[in-house]
C-alpha cells in the first residue's frame, strides 16, 4: 500500500494490495495519473475500504445463500429425515428471506432477532416460536463452524409451552365410533380400531406388515414408519418396540388377514390414505355422529388415556406408545385423572350432610 510520484508524467499514483484471508490470492487496487499529493493519499484510503468491502463480500456470505449452503450441508451428512429437514427450511425461509434476504449474515445482530421475531411470530404460538428459534439458531452455529461468524447472536429464550390437555375420545365415544363405522361399512373401520386399541402413529399404521404381526402370541413388533417426505424409515424415537394386540382387536385383524390376498400390508391402501386425507375424513365422521372432531393423531393420545385411566402403569403405557420421556405422558395422566386420583379419599369420613333440620321451640306453649 502507499503514494508514489511519477518524475517523468509529474503525477501521482496510488496503489493498495492485500491477500485473500483464506485462499492468500493477492488483490491490487492502483490509481494512476492523481494532480496531488492530497489527491493521491484520499484515493489510498478509498481503495482500503474498497477492498475490505470486497472480501468481506467475498467471505460473509448473504443470508440467503447461507440458508442454501446449511440446508446442503444437512443433505450431505444425512442425519436428520427429509420431513424434519424439509419442515425447518420451510419455517426459516417463510419468516426471515422478506427481512433478512439481502443482509450479511455478521450483520444480523441479537436485537434483529428479537425485532424479527415480535413482527413476523408475535401472533404464533408458543410452541412454533421455540422451533424457530432453535431452526435460526442451527443456521447461525453452522455459521460459526465455518469460521463465517465469532459467536452465535440468537438470544437464550424461554418460552412458556402450555401443557394443554389433548382432545382425546373417552371410552364410550371410542366404542361409538367403532360400531358406529362397522355398521355404516365405513372404508376407514379397521384403521381406527388398529389405532384406538395399539396406540400407533399414523405412519406405522401405513408400513405395518403381516410378518411382523403374530396373533397367537397377540404382539406387533412396531420397528417402521413412513412418510409423504422418507418414505419408509425408523421410528420416530428411532426405537424398536413391541405392542400387545387387545383381544377385542383379534377378530379385526383375523378378518383382514382372510381378506388380504397376499397383499403383505396389514390395513387397506386407500387413495386419500395415500394422499395425507387421514384426518379429514375422520373429522367428517366424527361429525356426523355428534363425536368431539379430533385429529387423526388423537386417535392414539385416547388410546394412552383410556389405557392409564383403567389403572395400567404409566410404564406399559410408554413403553408401548414409544414415548422416551414423561413430558407427553404427563399429560395424558393429567387427563386421566390419574395424578388427582384417591386425592380426597380422606375426607371420606367426614359425614356432613343429611342432618335433620332445626327445628324451632315455641316456648309460649310450655
Amino acid at each position: 500500500m502507499g503514494i508514489k510520484f511519477d518524475d517523468a508524467t509529474k503525477t501521482w499514483s496510488a496503489y493498495f494490495s492485500k491477500r485473500h484471508p483464506v485462499t492468500k490470492m493477492p488483490k491490487t487496487y492502483k490509481k494512476t495519473g492523481l494532480k496531488s499529493k492530497a489527491e493521491a493519499v484520499k484515493a489510498e484510503r478509498e481503495m482500503v475500504i474498497r477492498m475490505s468491502d470486497h472480501f468481506h463480500q467475498k467471505i460473509v456470505p448473504l443470508w440467503s445463500k447461507l440458508l442454501t449452503d446449511y440446508f446442503i450441508s444437512i443433505d450431505e451428512k444425512n442425519e436428520l429425515m427429509k420431513s424434519t429437514v424439509y419442515n425447518r427450511e420451510k419455517v426459516l425461509r417463510f419468516h426471515t428471506l422478506p427481512a433478512w434476504d439481502a443482509k450479511r449474515v455478521d450483520q444480523i445482530t441479537t436485537p434483529d432477532i428479537h425485532k424479527l421475531l415480535n413482527e413476523r411470530l408475535g401472533q404464533n404460538a408458543e410452541a412454533h416460536k421455540k422451533f424457530f428459534i432453535k431452526c435460526l439458531k442451527g443456521v447461525f452455529q453452522y455459521a460459526v463452524e465455518e469460521g463465517i461468524l465469532l459467536r452465535n447472536p440468537t438470544p437464550l429464550i424461554k418460552f412458556k409451552v402450555n401443557d394443554k390437555i389433548k382432545a382425546v375420545l373417552n371410552e364410550e365415544q371410542i366404542i361409538t365410533l367403532l360400531r358406529r363405522s362397522q355398521e355404516l361399512d365405513w372404508h376407514w373401520y379397521p384403521h381406527y380400531a388398529v389405532a384406538l386399541y395399539t396406540g400407533m402413529r399414523n405412519g406405522e399404521l401405513y408400513a405395518l406388515t403381516w410378518d411382523k404381526v403374530n396373533l397367537e402370541q397377540r404382539q406387533i413388533l412396531v420397528n417402521c414408519s413412513w412418510s409423504s417426505k422418507d418414505g419408509y424409515k425408523s421410528t420416530k424415537s428411532g426405537d424398536d418396540r413391541l405392542v400387545e394386540i387387545p383381544k377385542p382387536l383379534l377378530p379385526v385383524l383375523n378378518e383382514l388377514k382372510l381378506q388380504s390376498a397376499g397383499n403383505n400390508f396389514v390395513l387397506p391402501r386407500l387413495s386419500k390414505w395415500d394422499k395425507g386425507d387421514q384426518a379429514r375424513e375422520l373429522r367428517f365422521i366424527l361429525k356426523s355422529l355428534g363425536l368431539p372432531e379430533i385429529r387423526f393423531h388423537d386417535l392414539r393420545a385416547s388410546w394412552a388415556t383410556l389405557l392409564l385411566g383403567k389403572g395400567v402403569a404409566p410404564s406399559k403405557v410408554m413403553s408401548m406408545g414409544g414415548w422416551r420421556d414423561m413430558d407427553t405422558m404427563m399429560i395424558y395422566m393429567r387427563k386421566a385423572g390419574i395424578n388427582i386420583k384417591d386425592a380426597t379419599a380422606c375426607l371420606d369420613d367426614m359425614q356432613t350432610h343429611g342432618v335433620n333440620s332445626a327445628q324451632i321451640i315455641n316456648f309460649s306453649k310450655l
